[in-house]
């Protein structure tokens, strides 16, 4: 098996509060939980519609595909570039 390295891409990102507007593009208000009384978020993604948590990260791919991105694994994997990197 051969190694590879992750290319480098630079991603537009913003955090999602419901609280909030306006929210980041796609993200769209559910059902509310029947079992939890709880609102219920979600975004529409090449792969379906994802369940989008207040915190989470609505990154915007390199294709302007959009999808839901944990806190902890957007820390992980992003950090901030510079305002004049264009993506």
């Amino acid at each position: 098996m051969a190694n590879y390295r992750k290319r480098p891409a630079i991603v537009q990102a913003e955090q999602f509060w419901p609280e909030k507007e306006p929210w980041p593009a796609g993200v769209e208000r559910g059902p509310d939980d029947i079992l939890t009384g709880g609102r219920t978020y979600w975004i529409g993604t090449l792969e379906g519609p994802f369940v989008v948590a207040p915190g989470d990260w609505i990154i915007m791919g390199t294709a302007h595909e959009r999808y839901p991105c944990k806190p902890d694994i957007f820390e992980l994997t992003y950090e901030q570039a510079a305002p004049w990197i264009a993506s």
